[in-house]
């Protein structure tokens, strides 16, 4: 059966996309920890990053890159966090997360009912940084 982000992906379930690529895409997390949170998948449904083929690895990393220097040009935080663990979705995914401090990387913080005007803001925010990047969504 597929993932719960394979059905996003594929459009079965709604997401809020803010970016995709050949290998990659990438959608507001829908229990984020800050306004903004992202996750960046794979299009190749595949539970453990390591065992990703090395250039999947590498266009991930490249796509999450992109979406982070959007992120840092919308939101302006200190920091754009990057989390790797995995244990929520059995597809490999990486958390983008707008940060003031460490303190912030918690899943503990994440908002499980967040609003969706907020949501919806984010999306749009992040979606016009990466356009003035010159990155559209395909």
């Amino acid at each position: 059966m597929a993932s719960v982000f394979t059905r996003i992906i594929n459009g079965e379930l709604p997401g809020r996309i803010v970016y995709s690529d050949e290998v990659s895409v990438a959608f507001l997390s829908i229990a984020p920890i800050r306004p903004g949170h992202t996750l960046v998948v794979p299009r190749l449904e595949i539970d453990h990053w390591i065992d990703l083929p090395d250039d999947v690895v590498r266009s991930v990393w490249s796509a999450a890159a992109t979406i982070g220097r959007a992120m840092d040009a919308a939101f302006k935080p200190r920091r754009v966090a990057a989390i790797l663990a995995g244990l929520e979705v059995p597809h490999t995914h990486v958390h983008l997360i707008p940060i003031e401090s460490e303190a912030q990387l918690s899943f503990a913080l994440a908002d499980r009912d967040p609003d969706p005007a907020v949501m919806d803001d984010a999306a749009e925010r992040l979606r016009a940084a990466l356009a003035a990047q010159g990155h559209s969504q395909t």
